[in-house]
């Protein structure tokens, strides 16, 4: 018998509902204020500037993160290949899919791409490829290869995430503690391949799915690394930032920050701020969502990233309610498909990811029909694909809060018993108890859930407004088809959460 996650009332639906069709009217039809954004000069004497320049600088407090969270990641290895293989009550399964990946989604909004900063696949490859812990490593090791320029994209980040995706619902690694230790392997094994044939970090800008999801979503985020005094980087001939100097690496995923407008690419690593001559490099706050809304420069592949991350968010939701199965079987019939039905389910993942781009690539579509064909269609495709951002996010956190509330109890056991030694598989019994005792009540996660959809939706009308300000000339209603697919996604969002779900273990 598998257990299963409520759904949210339909009194939440219909909250996030009415919110959803009063915030598509106001902005196809509320006046248009296209107002930029242009953030104050900071201040090289406030509390968070010297905050981050003593994290920065010294050295240490970075230093004991990333052995901490290294040895947690070599734990998870371990746990993985000799632990018990009940996926509930192993280390491995339990903290890289309940605790890790959602707490990851969240820190982003608060942290943006912290997270890369102190990743253990690139610390520990980078201190077994350039044996060094801290400083810039002389002479560079490796060959240092420039990248090919086909593959200076995030093509390659894309396949490898619909890859893993694969792997994850449809082998099913996210229930077998020994692939998950392979796949953590996987991906150390790549940083280190990386770091040994091209400069600097190719990996992690181009190559590495997690690092990139969070890059893409941490255009949200209101925190952002940027130039205290942007005259100073305009006269600034040295570029440090870029280049790095005798004590500090470079950019390791080739940013200039004097022209720096958008988190995507950056991996919070800090390099610019230590190396700066002129202190000129600081943390600070900005409007939440403002690069999505108007700072960040549409691209082709960019744009297609965006989308397929909003495609599989809803596919993970889709593989999770109890008739999924049912719509896959008959598929497989018709296939002569058996066993794991892997043929079945890679063809249901292809029309499932490919659906929402159908019909956000027919909203681009009638935009442009609307304005007599005046504008490129790749020019508003990759233009509007911000707008999958925001809807991306919210239901990808508010999906994944039910596995982190809901199934991570028993985590002090966990720690103490990390390979499960003796352990039992849980009874019905011992699951029905942890699914009744969440970390927080079920009435508060519904809640959460459902501000976590209206706020999406939000952030997505402003997407519309604003970018449809430049991109259409005279928009209002014309920006019609753009506001009906997010109506349309987060009314399958809506519908989703309100279906019971099964739990992961």
């Amino acid at each position: 018998m598998i257990m299963m996650h409520p759904g949210i009332p339909f009194g939440w639906v219909l909250t996030a509902g009415i919110c959803a069709l009063l915030l598509a009217a106001w902005a196809l039809i509320a006046p248009r204020r296209y107002v930029e954004y242009v953030p104050k000069q900071a201040s090289q004497q406030g509390f968070g500037h010297r905050l981050t320049t003593l994290l920065v600088t010294s050295g240490w407090p970075m230093l004991v993160l990333k052995l901490l969270l290294a040895t947690l990641f070599l734990l998870i290895i371990i746990a993985g290949l000799y632990g018990t293989p009940i996926p509930a009550l192993n280390f491995a399964t339990v903290v890289t899919w309940n605790l890790w990946w959602t707490g990851l989604i969240l820190s982003v909004f608060f942290l943006g791409s912290a997270w890369c900063a102190v990743c253990p696949w690139d610390t520990l490859a980078t201190w077994m490829t350039r044996l060094n812990f801290v400083g810039r490593p002389n002479p560079n090791s490796g060959l240092n290869l420039r990248l090919p320029k086909s593959l200076r994209n995030v093509w390659p980040a894309l396949l490898l995430l619909m890859g893993f995706t694969w792997l994850e619902l449809g082998v099913g690694i996210t229930t077998s503690p020994y692939a998950t230790a392979l796949l953590a392997i996987l991906m150390f094994m790549l940083a280190i391949i990386f770091l040994v044939l091209f400069e600097r970090k190719a990996f992690c800008r181009n190559f590495c799915p997690v690092g990139r999801t969070i890059g893409f979503y941490a255009q949200l985020a209101p925190v952002e690394l940027r130039p205290i005094n942007s005259d100073i980087c305009a006269s600034c001939t040295s570029l440090d930032c870029y280049h790095g100097n005798d004590q500090v690496e470079s950019c390791p995923t080739h940013l200039v920050m004097g022209s720096l407008q958008q988190n995507t690419y950056c991996t919070s690593c800090s390099n610019c701020t230590r190396s700066c001559p002129y202190d000129n490099v600081a943390w600070r706050v900005r409007p939440v969502s403002r690069e999505a809304v108007q700072d960040a420069r549409p691209h082709w592949d960019e744009a297609w990233f965006m989308l397929v991350l909003l495609s599989l968010a809803l596919f993970h939701g889709v593989t999770m309610v109890p008739f999924w199965e049912e719509w896959v079987r008959p598929l497989a019939r018709i296939l002569g498909d058996s066993g794991q039905l892997l043929w079945s389910f890679s063809l249901a993942m292809v029309v499932a990811t490919g659906l929402p781009i159908g019909v956000y690539t027919l909203a681009v579509i009638l935009v442009q029909r609307l304005n007599a064909g005046r504008i490129r269609f790749m020019t508003l495709f990759a233009g509007f694909a911000f707008v999958s951002l925001p809807l991306a996010f919210a239901y990808h956190l508010a999906h994944n809060l039910n596995h982190l509330l809901q199934e991570s109890r028993g985590l002090a056991a966990l720690f103490a018993n990390p390979l499960g030694i003796d352990v039992q598989p849980l009874s019905m019994a011992a699951k029905h108890e942890r699914m009744m005792s969440p970390l927080i009540s079920q009435d508060i996660l519904q809640a959460i859930q459902t501000v976590l959809i209206i706020f999406g939706f939000w952030i997505a009308m402003r997407v519309i407004r604003q970018r449809g300000g430049k991109l259409v000339p005279d928009s209002g209603w014309r920006l019609f088809p753009m506001v009906l697919f997010a109506l349309l996604i987060t009314g399958s969002q809506l519908w989703l959460l309100a279906q019971p779900m099964q739990m992961r273990f």
